[in-house]
């Protein structure tokens, strides 16, 4: 069986360079997975900022936890008026006194950030609508305009945020804007996005889960990769080489450690399971709440008894490297988010996209003409097909999450499953079996639920997510099931067409299980409009499907 499933893996993987082939591909064996790989941070020499809670200590959690500011985020996204070691001596000689107001004090110390108010002209069609949004979400931060000691973290070229609440740049969510961007004729936005990427991890080692100092101790899912792809699609193979360094050094970040790694042990990002297979897992540097959510995150971890807080902490962290905050896919229970275990999960959205992360570094090296370096990633993606599809393949008929410290799959049926189809690494009878899961399980008549529970949750049914319909369709599409791929990207243009009509916005998810039943509920914030990944996939789903409009 496993001479059987390495070649199935083996021919996955090259079927991804078909169009690079030049003969190189025939004799490569399968190199090392725990190849001696240093931390990014160490090359780069960079110090991130640090973050508010290290600023400002006992006011920090002053602050958040008599919750000055309805939303946690408003305090971490402020600006100081004066330097942060000042406001903390401050506060230390006022805080004692006689009729001190909290309130007040921030008031006099920080320039709380503004909410920016979208109203477009009246009567646009939805494309329009989207077209006219893109300036409104961009933004320049450069370091001669982002104010001494915010939070925010300058990039040197333009960028989209998501709109609302998220002021910032995010990392996953810039492939599914970028997405629309391209589609709309401004590859300049594509490549300054990218440049940016780029910047951030010669600087930092890593692209942080957003550019803000509160961010920096994790990620998020790594699509840097398919950024560059998409570039490549219309600019050529030299994109390919010319973020190759970069590329490698994303790598490098989420496989750190693993050259120390023994059987059923884990460091960081990466996990050895007892027959010496190396995947990833989300995971966060920090065990302490999150700046963002602090008092959300100390509620939690009151509600948990058997466990330390600082697990708890780091397992909520881990959540939010992984886009997915919160879900049942990382809940003990499937339903409690007290029962966290994030980081003892091995996600198959993750290794998936590691998958594809070490295709194109293998297309990067062969537009370099470094044939070494394409052997040793070509075995790399040929091995980690072959351990997604022994550990994440779910005998219920779908791909799903391992946990790894139960040695036992995780039988909770998830958007997720569609990931090794997205990332052409899935067999292909595996493939239909899970299209038919997920027909079954997850198709409802406004598009595809998140999950098959309803947690209260914003990553759990009844919510729908462009970025996973759209991984869903390009997955389907690539496995021959277009129908079914057509059939949620319809049903999901359906729902925001008639959140659209009503409500003139594009919003951050949205309630599939019925058509037109709004914008999604659930999580830790009220719903976001603008909305960047919205705006991108429902802008190529509109051209994909013209009759969906």
């Amino acid at each position: 069986m496993i001479a059987l499933s390495s070649h199935r893996a083996a021919h996955a993987a090259s079927r991804r360079f078909q169009f690079k082939a030049r003969g190189m591909l025939c004799g490569w064996l399968v190199m090392s997975a725990a190849a001696n790989l240093a931390y990014a941070d160490a090359q780069t020499g960079y110090t991130p900022p640090p973050p508010p809670s290290e600023l400002y200590g006992d006011l920090f959690v002053a602050v958040q936890t008599q919750n000055i500011y309805p939303d946690q985020k408003t305090f971490v996204d402020a600006t100081p008026k004066i330097d942060p070691a000042q406001i903390v001596q401050a506060y230390h000689q006022q805080m004692s006194v006689p009729g001190f107001s909290l309130t007040a004090f921030v008031a006099q110390y920080f320039t709380p950030p503004t909410d920016q108010v979208i109203t477009p002209p009246p009567n646009q069609t939805l494309r329009e609508h989207i077209d006219w949004l893109w300036p409104e979400l961009t933004r320049l931060t450069t370091t001669a305009n982002v104010p001494p000691n915010s939070s925010l973290i300058p990039m040197p070229k333009q960028y989209v945020v998501p709109g609302g609440r998220f002021r910032e740049g995010y990392y996953w969510d810039t492939y599914f804007t970028m997405l629309g961007l391209q589609e709309a004729g401004r590859e300049d936005l594509v490549d300054d996005m990218l440049d940016n990427f780029a910047y951030l991890i010669d600087t930092i080692g890593h692209i942080p889960n957003g550019n803000r100092t509160y961010y920096v101790s994790r990620s998020q899912p790594p699509f840097f990769s398919y950024m560059v792809e998409l570039a490549a699609h219309k600019e050529g193979g030299r994109v390919y080489q010319k973020y190759l360094p970069q590329l490698r050094k994303e790598h490098s970040y989420w496989m750190q450690g693993a050259n120390t790694l023994q059987p059923g042990g884990a460091v960081r990002n990466v996990v050895m399971l007892p027959d010496k297979t190396v995947l990833n897992r989300y995971w966060d540097e920090r065990d302490t709440p999150r700046d963002e959510s602090y008092s959300e995150d100390v509620a939690t971890a009151k509600q948990v008894t058997n466990r330390p807080a600082n697990e708890v902490y780091r397992d909520l962290r881990a959540a939010a490297e992984s886009g997915w905050d919160f879900s049942s896919r990382w809940f003990g229970d499937n339903m409690t988010l007290a029962t966290i275990r994030t980081t003892s999960i091995i996600p198959v959205d993750l290794n998936s996209l590691m998958f594809h992360l070490e295709t194109t570094i293998a297309i990067g090296c062969g537009e370099a003409r470094d044939f070494g370096c394409v052997g040793e990633f070509i075995g790399r993606a040929a091995k980690r097909a072959v351990a997604i599809n022994k550990y994440l393949w779910n005998k219920n008929g779908y791909y799903g999450d391992y946990d790894w410290k139960l040695a036992q799959p995780r039988n909770n049926p998830s958007a997720a499953m569609l990931y090794p189809l997205f990332a052409n690494a899935a067999w292909p009878d595996r493939a239909h079996k899970t299209a038919e899961t997920a027909e079954a399980l997850l198709l409802k008549p406004g598009g595809l639920t998140t999950t098959t529970y309803n947690t209260t949750q914003q990553w759990d049914a009844p919510n729908g997510w462009a970025p996973l319909h759209w991984i869903a369709i390009q997955g389907l599409r690539r496995y021959g099931r277009s129908d079914l791929a057509q059939q949620i990207g319809t049903r999901f243009l359906g729902d925001v067409n008639n959140v659209y009509k009503t409500q003139q916005k594009l919003v951050e998810k949205y309630i599939v299980e019925g058509e037109g039943t709004g914008g999604g509920g659930g999580g830790e914030y009220p719903l976001q409009d603008g909305f960047g990944w919205t705006n991108g996939v429902t802008l190529k789903l509109l051209d994909l499907y013209p009759t969906g409009q």
